[in-house]
């Protein structure tokens, strides 16, 4: 497949480069800073804004999906509003380009823990992750409104950990999964299999899921 990879450099969307070279796709890594990649036979690095929806949208025109690691950076003041201008663009984007799959890797601030209680507004939710959080449960929101992308948003465990790609996890929908009576956790190694799985064999179009050891 031809992917287009938003935020291939960071935390998450190194992994998730990896994962897709090494199954033999064509990746269109969108980045700040091109320079940061790797040459790969597989790889075609750009230079990319994401709030500059013209732009992007070319940018996007022609692959199969897209893949949405995009993070504004942690420690922004506006990092929730900053996350959700970026997020608008790059829907807008597929559908301009005519991409109609759409992966994002999302946040588990919206997972349930309890009927009507997401873990974001839990007393013991770490404050300085909570603007980020917000923003990717708007973000969801945006999405399941959505009628034109066959998009899926992926949230992770709660502790998501560097570690090696083991590709055994559990797989659920809304709700936290846990380990006994801890939150679950996951390696972006593994995150990035599922997400590679998502898109080569799509099991939750217009659908949240989650995964954790």
């Amino acid at each position: 497949m031809k992917i287009a990879l938003i935020g291939a450099s960071g935390y998450v969307g190194a992994p998730l480069l990896q994962e897709a070279l090494n199954r033999g796709h064509q990746v269109t890594a969108l980045v700040r800073q091109p320079q940061r990649l790797a040459p790969h036979p597989q790889l075609a690095a750009q230079q990319a804004d994401v709030h500059d929806t013209e732009v992007l949208t070319e940018q996007l025109r022609g692959h199969d999906l897209v893949i949405s690691a995009f993070n504004p950076g942690w420690g922004l003041a506006d990092i929730r509003e900053q996350f959700i201008a970026g997020s608008r663009s790059i829907i807008e984007a597929c559908q301009r380009a005519g991409v109609r799959r759409l992966l994002v890797v999302g946040g588990a601030g919206s997972l349930y823990v309890a009927p009507g209680v997401q873990l974001i507004d839990t007393p013991d939710f770490p404050a300085q992750y909570k603007e980020g959080a917000e923003g990717a449960r708007q973000l969801l929101t945006i999405l399941q409104n959505e009628q034109e992308l066959e998009w899926s948003f992926l949230s992770p465990a709660a502790q998501l950990v560097p570690g090696p790609r083991t590709g055994r996890f559990r797989l659920g929908r809304d709700e936290l999964l846990m380990n006994g009576d801890k939150p679950g956790s996951i390696s972006v190694a593994d995150l990035a299999v599922a997400l590679l799985d998502e898109a080569e064999q799509p099991q939750h179009v217009r659908q949240r899921f989650t995964l954790a050891y």
